[in-house]
Order: structure tokens, then C-alpha cells, then sequence
């Protein structure tokens, strides 16, 4: 293995990072990995990379793309107006799982939100993925609300 690094995610990482939202069996359902991107990916690439508040992010192995996630910034007047750093779409590809580069990924995430004034850092996992509640869990969160999703 040569050098983990995390850095923002590029244009030319996106069909990387589709295929890892693809694969396992939710994914699978949702996404569409056929090429070239349908132009919604780029799209929401352009939106993500415009938006000061939203930072995608890939891990590296050499050239490859081996993990990915988004953190949106959100501000917020609650907690006498805390800023909460929201974490989504936290993938590790399949053949390095087991390597704790999703922990190291969730830490750098951790950090950028401490870099900018958040005081809660927040993510939402579907329920069926119990073996992702039991990683969360393992590096502090704690499953204190219930989400909901209204898909439109």
C-alpha cells in the first residue's frame, strides 16, 4: 500500500465515487453507474464544488479512489447557534474494507468540521445497515434522534 491521503473530490473522481455509492444492495437501487454520467452527477458535482458550505471528499491510494464522503456545513439557530457539520455518503470500496481507512476517513471529516467552529457533527445511516451502527458507535455517536426522509 503506498500513501492514504484525503483530499476534495475532482471532476474526473465522479465515476469513481458513483460506483462506490453503487455498490452494496441499497446502492445498487439507486444509482446508475452507466457511462458516461448521466448528466445529473455533474450536475451535482458543479452545485457540491461551487458551495463553500459542502465539501466532497475522496481518500487515495496512489491513483486509485478508495473511499469518499460529503460534509455539508449548516448553520443553525438552535444551540445558541451552533454550526453542524452533516456527514453523508461515507464509502469505503469493497476490497480495502477491514483496513480502518473508514475510521481514518470519519476522523479527517471530524477534523474539517472542528476547523470550521462546528459543534455537533451529525450523520443519518439507513437502519438496515447494522454493521455501519456499529462503526459509528465504535467512534462515539451516539443514536440519539430518529430521522426521517420524505422522498419526493
Amino acid at each position: 500500500m503506498s500513501e492514504v491521503h484525503i483530499r476534495r473530490a475532482e471532476a474526473a473522481d465522479l465515476s469513481a465515487i458513483v460506483a462506490m455509492l453503487a455498490d452494496d444492495m441499497l446502492g445498487r437501487a439507486r444509482e446508475d453507474t452507466n457511462m458516461p454520467l448521466a448528466q445529473a452527477y455533474l450536475d451535482a458535482f458543479a452545485a457540491l464544488d461551487s458551495d463553500p458550505n459542502q465539501l466532497l471528499a475522496v481518500m487515495t491510494d496512489g491513483a486509485d479512489i478508495i473511499g469518499t464522503l460529503q460534509i455539508s456545513f449548516l448553520a443553525g439557530l438552535s444551540s445558541q447557534g451552533a454550526w453542524r457539520g452533516q456527514i453523508e455518503a461515507v464509502r469505503i470500496a469493497v476490497n480495502r474494507r477491514g483496513e480502518r481507512l473508514g475510521q481514518r476517513l470519519l476522523e479527517w471529516a471530524i477534523g474539517k468540521c472542528r476547523e470550521r467552529g462546528c459543534r455537533v457533527v451529525q450523520l443519518t445511516t439507513n437502519k438496515s445497515r447494522l454493521d455501519a451502527h456499529r462503526f459509528y458507535e465504535r467512534l462515539g455517536f451516539k443514536a440519539s434522534h430518529i430521522g426521517y426522509k420524505l422522498q419526493l
